[in-house]
């Protein structure tokens, strides 16, 4: 996944492979993140650090204004990882 800083793929962008449990900690963003690119898997985008707040699911896609989803911004996500069991 791509993050980026602004809305419509703008500002700072960093590919994202692994969970991140804050954007401000990691990346100094203090708005979060407001625009993405999901290429692969599905990824769990919350509103505020550590995986709290209101939660929205992303699957691959382009996503350039967070603004559609109720004017969330997103201070954190974890990516989804199937388990199978036999």
């Amino acid at each position: 996944m791509r993050i980026y800083e602004r809305d419509n793929f703008m500002g700072q962008m960093y590919e994202m492979t692994d969970d991140c449990d804050s954007f401000m900690d990691r990346y100094h963003w203090s708005n979060g993140c407001m625009s993405c690119h999901v290429m692969d898997g599905h990824w769990l985008m919350y509103e505020y650090p550590h995986y709290r707040g209101r939660m929205w699911y992303f699957r691959p896609g382009e996503y350039r204004n967070f603004r559609d989803y109720g004017g969330m911004r997103f201070m954190s996500m974890r990516r989804i990882m199937d388990s199978w069991y036999n």
